[in-house]
């Protein structure tokens, strides 16, 4: 792949990779993505340590959950308009240029983070952080989406949902490494950042694929499937909360570094144990159902968190655990119901709506749920995701009172998928932005 790329032969090359031969097993396509799946383990290490090692920091020093929750939730802004924006750039300059650069800029926002501890500019970098991240999350997944056919892409994404969740949860342990008011850990966070370029960008194959797809607007899913959109949003309040304010949490009620860490991990874990249980069921029953019944007793498990933080440690981890993996694979069992709803051609579009409702619950969460925190106490970080939680249970309920389920042999598998963009979804948003852009490029031409 040449280095620099003017935007008709990047367009042509797409068109021709429509007949490269890929790999047709698991083993080979497993085979020939291993390098891009090492390189984002490695990437979602620096993800998982720079989250929570930053919200540590700001309540060291001293900010309050809702400037807390302000900084965090500017990623997801960023992550937003990185994922708008990210295709446009590509086109222009090429994948590996895109790349290479958003990883040199978040590699650096996290230094920034420990030269100047200072709201605004924690919040700027947090956003250029977010915005570097969806860039690199469309150059990763967009070469692996194009390494796997139809009959290996499940597999192949479901191993690499589970590379992202080892590689966040794994994140949550270099806490240990050195004290978060010191330099060590925003530097190893720029170095996995660094180094995780290295196997991504020997790996580099052809470009992706754009498909043929047809539009559909957020207000026009909603209208198709309420329930969807509505899932989708909590799920991003509730995830973008969590991983925001959830070491400010483990830290109010007197954990320390080390604990805290545990706490973290413990919620991804139940995440890897649970998920495809859960996924199995919602294959086999109607989706409304489980999803109401996953979401009730996720409201439950928040408030069993609670009450084991007054019984011990471990229990406090056993029940963090059974709440991350009931509440985070609620993301594929949306995307699941959701897609049950439409028409093939339909389901790329719906897939970037999707990620647009659940950025949206993103953004707003950490900051809602921060001011809730101020207001309340610590522990209403909990009760308050029951309260959401129960709510989306019951309006599942509510659906199923309404409309007749979709009949199982109509079901679509649910695949486990993590809660960012997974390749459908980026994909939807390349297929969105692309041509707008092209017309755009032709009238410079």
């Amino acid at each position: 792949m040449p280095m620099e790329l003017s935007w008709k032969p990047l367009l042509n090359l797409t068109w021709r990779s429509e007949v490269v031969r890929r790999p047709a097993t698991f083993s080979a396509a497993l085979a020939s993505s291993w390098a891009i799946l090492l390189g984002f383990g490695i990437l979602m290490l620096g993800d998982g340590l720079q989250g929570s090692l930053l919200a540590i920091r700001a309540d060291l020093e001293g900010f309050s959950a809702t400037l807390t929750g302000l900084v965090m939730s500017s990623f997801y802004l960023g992550f937003l308009l990185g994922s708008i924006m990210t295709p446009r750039i590509t086109i222009k300059v090429g994948h590996i240029r895109v790349f290479a650069a958003f990883a040199a800029l978040s590699s650096s926002a996290i230094l920034v983070h420990a030269l100047w501890v200072s709201v605004p500019v924690w919040i700027a970098m947090r956003l250029l952080s977010g915005f570097c991240f969806a860039g690199l999350y469309i150059v990763a997944e967009s070469w692996l989406n194009d390494r796997a056919t139809n009959e290996t892409r499940g597999k192949l994404l479901s191993m690499y949902m589970v590379v992202t969740y080892v590689g966040v949860g794994a994140g949550q342990l270099l806490l240990n490494l050195a004290d978060p008011l010191a330099f060590p850990l925003f530097i190893l966070t720029s170095i996995l950042i660094s180094v995780a370029v290295v196997p991504l960008l020997l790996s580099a194959g052809s470009p992706p694929t754009f498909h043929g797809s047809v539009s559909i607007s957020l207000f026009e899913l909603f209208r198709l499937t309420p329930l969807g959109i509505v899932g989708m949003f909590t799920v991003g309040l509730v995830t973008a909360t969590f991983f925001a304010l959830g070491p400010v949490y483990a830290q109010r009620i007197g954990l320390n570094i080390r604990d805290t860490s545990y706490f973290m991990t413990a919620t991804v874990l139940g995440t890897v144990l649970l998920q495809g249980p859960i996924g199995a069921l919602s294959d086999r029953f109607d989706r409304r159902l489980i999803l109401a019944l996953i979401a009730i007793l996720t409201a439950l498990s928040a408030l069993v968190c609670i009450r084991a933080e007054q019984v011990s440690t471990l229990a406090l981890f056993v029940a963090a655990g059974l709440f991350g993996g009931l509440a985070f694979p609620l993301y594929s069992i949306c995307i699941a119901y959701t897609n049950d709803h439409l028409a093939p051609n339909q389901m790329i579009a719906a897939s970037g709506a999707l990620v647009l409702a659940s950025g949206m619950g993103a953004i707003v969460g950490p900051v809602l749920f921060a001011m809730i925190m101020d207001r309340y106490g610590t522990h209403s970080l909990f009760w308050s995701i029951a309260v959401v939680h129960g709510i989306t249970g019951l309006f599942a309920i509510y659906r199923m009172s309404g409309s007749a389920p979709v009949p199982l042999d109509k079901q679509g598998p649910s695949t486990p998928t993590a809660v960012h963009p997974s390749g459908s979804a980026i994909e939807s948003i390349q297929q969105f932005t692309r041509e707008e852009t092209e017309f755009e490029l032709e009238d410079e031409q």
